[in-house]
């Protein structure tokens, strides 16, 4: 089944989100995509901590962001994924219609292609050097493709990607907390050595933004589609290799490096983006979810592994 990001296990009651349920979802989709409105609407749960998703009929699916942070993303993948599909060796979730606010939910939303398939895993691809260089190569195609309006690095504020710097504080404030946890010394040692990482220095390019397992799907065991690209920008591709990290073990991650021609101080700074957003995750979920802790300890401890 497709799904988003890892589940926000949060307590509702501490989060000012706007109430998204069953009546909300189906009176916009009435309202605004009429053509529609015979076909069933069915949760996704879990779903993501940006989106609460409905499958609508047996081809579509509705996405609602949650929080504030997400409301963007509709109409930068309506404008960008119908176009960067054709160009990837992997399936992508291409928009069909983004709706508008209505019925008190503030925010644009979208209707897009529902993609078949199950949440990749550890357990089947971790030691997949197959599955590391298709990666790698759908990696290889979104940094490729430059359209003839590829906007200029900065030129435009939903596509620039966040610095890593911008997580130093946030990133030794973790390491501190979860000294015991994990081995202080070593993450702190990576973390600097990431930051004074030679930056990128050749013209921006495509990077997913949020290329983790949880957004990869597979059919039959095998990897069939890249899901959920509201963090997709331009500029560094460091942090699609938090991939490596989630997902891979230290022989297909080699693989991956090597189809994916990746140089130090790239694949450097790509560790300190997994450091970074696993603590992170680990920090504000852990205590309430196994799944996500025992995923962020994974991540952890094979980015200080390199």
């Amino acid at each position: 089944m497709a799904t988003g990001r890892t589940s926000d296990p949060r307590p509702a009651t501490s989060d000012p989100r706007p109430a998204i349920d069953a009546a909300l979802a189906r009176r916009l989709v009435d309202a605004q995509f009429p053509q529609w409105s015979a076909l069933p609407l069915d949760l996704l749960d879990p779903a993501g901590s940006d989106h609460v998703i409905y499958r609508l009929g047996g081809d579509l699916a509705v996405r609602l962001p949650r929080h504030e942070g997400a409301i963007g993303q509709a109409t930068k993948e309506a404008e960008w994924l119908p176009r960067l599909a054709p160009h990837l060796p992997l399936a992508v979730p291409v928009p069909v219609g983004v709706g508008e606010p209505g019925f008190g939910y503030p925010w644009s939303w979208a209707v897009s292609r529902w993609l078949g398939g199950e949440v990749a895993t550890t357990e089947s691809l971790a030691d997949s050097s197959r599955a590391a260089v298709q990666l790698a190569d759908f990696l290889t195609a979104l940094q490729t493709f430059v359209p003839e309006d590829f906007p200029v690095e900065g030129g435009r504020e939903d596509l620039t990607g966040e610095p890593l710097t911008d997580r130093d504080r946030a990133t030794r404030a973790a390491i501190a907390e979860l000294d015991g946890v994990f081995d202080a010394a070593a993450m702190t040692e990576l973390w600097d050595a990431a930051l004074d990482a030679p930056g990128w220095g050749r013209p921006p390019v495509w990077f997913h933004g949020d290329f983790h397992t949880g957004n990869l799907l597979t059919v039959d065991g095998r990897l069939s589609a890249v899901i959920d690209f509201g963090g997709l920008g331009i500029g560094d591709p460091a942090c699609d290799l938090t991939i490596a990290y989630t997902l891979m073990s230290a022989g297909s991650r080699a693989a991956f490096r090597a189809a994916l021609g990746v140089d130090d101080a790239t694949w450097l700074r790509g560790r300190g983006w997994a450091l970074a957003t696993g603590l992170n995750a680990y920090t504000s979920y852990a205590a309430v979810s196994p799944r996500v802790a025992a995923q962020t300890t994974r991540q952890i401890t094979e980015a200080l592994i390199g």
